[in-house]
């Protein structure tokens, strides 16, 4: 799928990745319980700053704050889009 969205400076567009909907002992849990997802895969870079230039890239897999991004629409799809600061690490 190609986004037509870039970023701009340290922003990156996340897809986050699908909330688990069974426990590992098979419980299935409700819509009510479930925890926003903190992992997702990097859609779209920002072209970094002068003296900051991206440590991440396309297709990188990562781990971000519970509370971080923005959630924007593109052609129907939901993705978040947050500073390069926001993201703790990748997988």
């Amino acid at each position: 799928m190609s986004i037509t969205f870039k970023p701009l400076a340290d922003r990156v567009l996340i897809e986050a990745l699908p909330v688990e909907t069974k426990t590992a002992s098979g419980i299935i849990i409700p819509d009510s319980a479930k925890e926003k997802p903190l992992e997702g895969v990097i859609v779209a870079v920002g072209s970094g700053k002068a003296d900051e230039p991206m440590t991440v890239k396309n297709g990188d897999r990562v781990l971000y704050g519970q509370y971080s991004g923005t959630e924007i629409r593109i052609d129907g799809a939901v993705y978040l889009i947050m500073r390069e600061a926001d993201i703790y690490g990748i997988f």
